[in-house]
């Protein structure tokens, strides 16, 4: 079996969802409590690479990242994961710096949305993540509209990411606002599914919150480690 390797930290929260509900599913899917994948983390420090990412340091990002990734390589891991929708903005940039198989979690979204026969879909998550259009990318080259919500829902949610759900607070009232966003965004723009791009965000919003599709990146991301780590030819 496969050895997956985790560059964790971004935030914790996901970091310890991807551990958990890789071994639940691992083990579900073995028949037996009495196993265990083996697997590898390497946590970084989110607010250094926000930081880097707010001054506009994209080359410190690459660097940062690809050490990170670099380092779960040389400990025997056999392809990395980076738990976390924003380091993303340079995913193309790092495998491209490495030997090691990444598997992308825009990459794997865009296939569950593809496989749900959406067209227009919604995406929130952190400004960088909302700003940018490296999710966006594979979405609008296969037909599929994206959209965000405007300057100050998205000024709102982030916030709230990096000052709760970062740092594992759930608040109600933000619930309703996010929620409110949503429903927003599903009367002004027409969008079918929403696309929750901040692996803490299922934390907050639940699938029977909403009556469109609510595409957890983190869950679709673990369902394809889980297949990867079954796999028995090379990647």
């Amino acid at each position: 079996m496969k050895k997956v390797g985790i560059v964790g930290g971004i935030g914790p929260e996901a970091t310890v969802d991807y551990y958990q509900s890789i071994i639940s599913k691992f083990q579900e899917k073995i028949g037996s409590k009495e196993e265990l994948p083996e697997l590898f983390i390497n946590s970084i420090n989110m607010y250094k690479m926000f930081n880097m990412l707010t001054n506009g340091k994209m080359r410190e990002v690459i660097h940062y990242l690809t050490d990170a990734v670099q380092k779960l390589e040389s400990v025997g891991a056999d392809f990395v994961v980076i738990c976390g929708n924003t380091p993303h903005i340079v995913f193309e940039q790092i495998q491209q710096k490495v030997h090691i198989p990444m598997i992308s979690i825009v990459e794997e979204t865009y296939l569950k949305a593809q496989d749900l026969k959406l067209e227009k879909i919604g995406l929130i998550g952190t400004k960088f993540t909302m700003e940018n259009d490296f999710f966006r990318r594979p979405f609008s080259s296969n037909n599929i509209e994206m959209v965000v919500p405007n300057q100050s829902e998205q000024e709102y949610i982030h916030r709230k990411i990096v000052e709760e759900l970062e740092n594992g607070i759930v608040n109600n009232e933000t619930k309703k606002g996010f929620l409110s966003i949503i429903n927003q965004m599903i009367n002004r723009d027409g969008i079918q599914g929403i696309v929750l791009g901040c692996t803490e965000l299922p934390m907050l919003i639940k699938k029977e919150d909403l009556n469109i599709h609510s595409l957890n990146t983190a869950e679709i991301h673990i369902n394809k480690i889980i297949d990867i780590i079954f796999m028995d030819k090379t990647l």
